[in-house]
């Protein structure tokens, strides 16, 4: 090994020290020192007593060990913890607070022992050409204290940091060592404050949350995609909160400026009625997406997507991670799915006070280096203006910085004023090119300012006195960046002005000339066309292709040694289907074979969740491992018969994250089935925001479509309050316009009809599918359907009571019910002896199946009461929802009742004694005789 070659730079007076005690000494030094300088011999021109360092570093005198030692701390410090002495405010009020260590006296030296030392002991780009120590710890000083803070002590793998510190010190990505024109970046900055200028003075105290503070935003966002484009990475992904959202969609998105202005007028057109309205939202414009072609003109294929996002800030994280993932894959072939990180580019703009507090954000970076979620680096960017709203920074966090979140996930941070362009621009390459190297995630801490309040009509000094005053006396970026021009002499005195006065004259020209018409975002959205995809779906699937299926599903590779007792239960799949009139196929079973024809059909599944390879019962056992070699084999994978890629993957223990991220796939990827799955339905409450902000409403505030399926095990079965429910309830209350469908399928043919027919509506009614699914029901014969039905059948939203229906006219009592209290009951022993009774099953809850309902109720000609029987509280379950459709159904012709357990704070019980009990007074009042009913 050359020790002198390997240990150069920080290193190489620590190396001079050792080497000087192990020719004193041999037994000075650990065994393993000793054995390398056994090995090693001084460089050419360094005599037989070993390196010194005046023949090192000719003309300095040999000092003592200790002030070689204190010179080489001294600059470690510096490139650690530099950043604690880095002046990121560009207020001046809250900059870091300094460390001892930066200080030559904590290594016991001076600045002059510095001038007696070469600057070789401080190594890296910073000592080329250094006269001495102390010049080289000076322009140390300049890199890693100055306006840039680099955050890096926390990175652990040597080739990222390394990396990182030549970047820095070498500052290759600063102009002028990488050239800007500052021409161009002075017309950036001009139309970015004139823009937020000009809608302050025609639009006072409208909301529109101004970048003001934090402009050079604007301008790194436009590097960052030019350096994209030069990499060929030619679809980037934009996810950010309200905070300068208009200024982006202005001048990174090229959205017309005619077209924000007309949506500031904010108009209603007259020739619509109040009516049509009625049944449209939309949102408000610091909410809107949008997407960017440079396809026309343009000698690349840029596209810039700006997905729209609601006022919970950082909820758009998981979404856009989800795009990208769905956007860099390729499924259009059997297996797996073959992911290409160099095709996309995600950008993320974080709040300061969000980025720390809200508990999505540390779900979304968790997710970076996870196989099934990883999307080759996201670029964070922190718009941080020290304040949320009216908190203060040490109000909101327990951190030095708004990014410290990111150390966790060792991700590389830095922190740079945004009053100081060049180190913007600096920053912002560094970032791409640190992504495109390695892969991961790197954050930025634009550290500005707000020069407003919260919004435009907020007043700020109310709550932050001090600091507002001195954003009154601060100059823009702009003045500051003419500023340095004029002194450069780029330009001349009065250009920057005048450049500011042509923009505002430009929008002012535009505003002038607007129509007196209401903006095209405000007309209500058209009626969806003629419904009837969902009825008439074709989901039936003959029967030989299905038997074929199943052999191919439970094929292995030879010598493939799975669990014995997993092999069994695999074994017996074999024979299920030797009468096709048994009902031997369970609902594990029914889901293999629906994914197996989906994927011969040529449509690709992505299943995620919590524990979805084998499945939170067991059931599923869709990835196989070897026991002997832990050799992974997924069936779905392999059969012959696929024409589309299948993607399964165990999901970390999130919700909101993961259900975000399965949200933002469909969306991109709407011809791809996308399923998540709970580990139990109740926990699927975790990720209520992202249900209520994206799945069920995406569509109607921004035309998003999304096809997600949530797959959330629901049934009382005394397992307690946390594992009972899917919360049906809120799902039926969230339920309008046709934005979702509800369905708890109680047999296994129904639920493969139900998978198919999902996948069949992707691309002509696609709808998210929420679907309670079974629990211990999932081995019970009850719900096992036979080959027929699966090969002839097809979905039933609401299924007769074949028993009933063999006497229609005996039928007094119509008990509607819907998923495993249908199972309790047909189980029970007084089944058969009531034939007054008729048993429905409501299949599918939302949108009601009202024709078929009517149908067979007005079938049963003597029924005098229809009882909706549920196993869930009264204030739970679907009756609240759908009793008042009932009673529209029924029009006064059958009294309607409740059968539930009572109104509860909580969903079930905590005791499984209490649970029978309560189960069972369920199927005694739906089973009890005409004259004993008191309710």
């Amino acid at each position: 090994m050359d020790l002198w070659h390997e240990f150069h730079g920080p290193n190489a007076g620590y190396v001079l020290e050792l080497y000087e005690r192990y020719k004193n000494n041999p037994d000075s030094v650990d065994a393993a020192t000793r054995a390398a300088f056994d090995q090693w011999r001084p460089p050419d021109g360094v005599d037989g007593r070993g390196p010194t360092l005046e023949t090192v570093a000719p003309g300095f005198s040999a000092p003592t060990a200790e002030k070689v030692t204190g010179a080489v701390n001294l600059a470690t410090a510096i490139r650690e913890y530099g950043h604690l002495a880095a002046t990121i405010d560009p207020l001046g009020l809250a900059n870091p607070p300094g460390d001892p260590a930066l200080h030559p006296s904590a290594h016991g030296i001076s600045e002059a022992d510095l001038i007696d030392l070469p600057a070789s002991l401080i190594g890296g780009p910073a000592a080329i050409g250094a006269a001495n120590a102390h010049e080289a710890i000076g322009r140390l000083r300049e890199v890693y204290s100055s306006t840039i803070g680099y955050d890096y002590d926390h990175i652990r793998l040597p080739d990222e940091r390394d990396w990182l510190r030549e970047a820095a010190e070498s500052r290759r990505f600063r102009p002028p060592n990488d050239p800007m024109d500052p021409a161009i970046l002075l017309r950036q900055l001009t139309k970015v404050e004139a823009f937020e200028h000009f809608l302050h003075r025609i639009f006072p105290g409208k909301t529109r949350f101004s970048v003001e503070g934090l402009d050079m935003m604007v301008p790194m966002l436009d590097i960052i995609l030019g350096e994209s484009a030069g990499a060929g990475i030619y679809n980037i992904l934009l996810g950010m909160a309200h905070r300068g959202r208009l200024n982006v969609l202005a001048h990174i998105l090229n959205k017309p400026y005619a077209e924000i202005l007309q949506e500031f007028r904010d108009t209603v057109g007259e020739e619509h009625s109040a009516r049509e309205y009625l049944g449209w939202t939309g949102d408000v414009k610091y909410h809107a997406g949008a997407i960017r072609s440079m396809n026309e003109g343009s000698p690349v294929d840029l596209v810039v997507t700006m997905a729209p996002n609601p006022s919970h800030l950082e909820y758009v994280n998981p979404v856009i991670m989800g795009m990208a993932r769905a956007a860099g894959t390729r499924t259009n072939e059997s297996g797996r799915p073959v992911f290409d990180p160099h095709v996309i580019l995600p950008v993320l703009i974080h709040g300061d006070a969000a980025f720390p507090g809200q508990g999505i954000v540390a779900e979304t970076l968790n997710l970076q280096r996870l196989r099934g979620y990883r999307i080759g680096g996201t670029i964070h960017v922190i718009a941080n203006n020290q304040i949320g709203f009216t908190t203060s920074q040490w109000e909101g966090r327990s951190t030095l910085y708004a990014s410290d979140l990111a150390k966790g996930f060792k991700n590389p941070i830095v922190h740079v004023n945004a009053d100081d362009p060049e180190a913007c621009v600096e920053v912002a390459r560094l970032a791409f090119a640190y992504r495109e190297r390695f892969q991961t995630d790197f954050v930025i801490d634009l550290v500005g300012y707000r020069r407003y309040g919260h919004n435009e009509g907020d007043e700020p000094r109310f709550t932050q006195p001090q600091m507002y005053a001195h954003i009154d006396e601060h100059p823009t970026v702009r003045k500051l960046w003419v500023s340095t021009l004029e002194k450069r002499g780029i330009i001349g005195p009065g250009r920057g002005e005048q450049l500011l006065e042509e923009q505002l004259d430009i929008l002012n020209n535009i505003y002038q000339g607007l129509p007196n018409e209401p903006a095209a975002t405000s007309e209500p959205q058209l009626p969806p066309p003629p419904g009837g995809a969902a009825r008439h779906a074709k989901t039936a699937v003959p029967s030989e292709l299905l038997v074929e299926l199943n052999n191919a599903l439970l094929a292995r590779p030879n010598g493939f040694a799975i669990n014995k007792r997993l092999a069994r239960i695999l074994d017996r799949r074999q024979d299920i289907f030797a009468d096709p009139n048994e009902a031997t196929v369970d609902w594990a079973t029914a889901e293999m074979l629906a994914m197996a024809t989906i994927i011969a059909d040529g449509t690709p599944i992505r299943l995620t969740g919590e524990d979805v390879e084998r499945g939170t019962f067991s059931q599923r056992q869709a990835v196989l491992r070897d026991e002997n070699t832990g050799a992974v084999y997924i069936p779905l994978q392999n059969i012959p018969q696929a024409r589309a890629a299948f993607e399964i993957r165990n999901s970390p223990l999130s919700e909101a994250a993961t259900i975000g991220f399965e949200y933002g796939y469909t969306v991109q990827s709407p011809e791809r089935l996308v399923i998540w799955e709970a580990q139990y339905g109740d926990f699927a409450n975790t990720a209520q925001a992202i249900i209520d902000e994206f799945v069920v409403s995406g569509n109607a505030k921004w035309e998003q479509t999304s096809s997600l399926v949530l797959l959330l095990p629901h049934g009382h079965e005394g397992a307690g309050p946390d594992h009972s429910t899917g919360r049906l309830e809120r799902f039926l209350q969230l339920a309008a316009e046709m934005n979702i469908r509800i369905a708890n399928a109680t047999t296994a043919a129904q639920y493969f009809h139900l998978l198919r027919r999902q996948a069949a509506l992707l691309e002509v009614d696609p709808l998210p599918l929420i679907v309670l699914t079974p629990k211990s029901l999932l081995r019970n014969p009850k719900v096992y359907s036979s080959l027929h039905e699966l090969a002839e059948g097809s979905w039933q939203p609401a299924i007769d009571d074949a028993q009933a229906a063999k006497d229609r006219a005996a039928v007094r009592r119509i008990i509607l019910c819907s998923g495993k209290i249908y199972i309790d009951m047909i189980s029970d022993h007084r089944r058969e002896k009531r034939t007054d009774i008729a048993l429905i099953r409501v299949e599918q809850l939302y949108p009601l199946p009202t024709d078929e309902l009517a149908a067979i109720i007005a079938s049963y000609p003597h029924a005098t009461e229809l009882v909706w029987l549920q196993e869930e509280p009264a204030n739970a379950g679907g009756w609240d929802s759908i009793s008042q459709r009932l009673q529209r159904l029924l029009d006064g012709k059958l009294a309607l009742r409740l059968i539930a357990r009572p109104r509860r704070a909580s969903p079930a019980e905590g005791s499984m004694s209490m649970h029978a009990m309560l189960q069972a007074t369920l199927l005694d009042r739906a089973y009890e005789l005409p004259e004993e009913v008191t309710d």
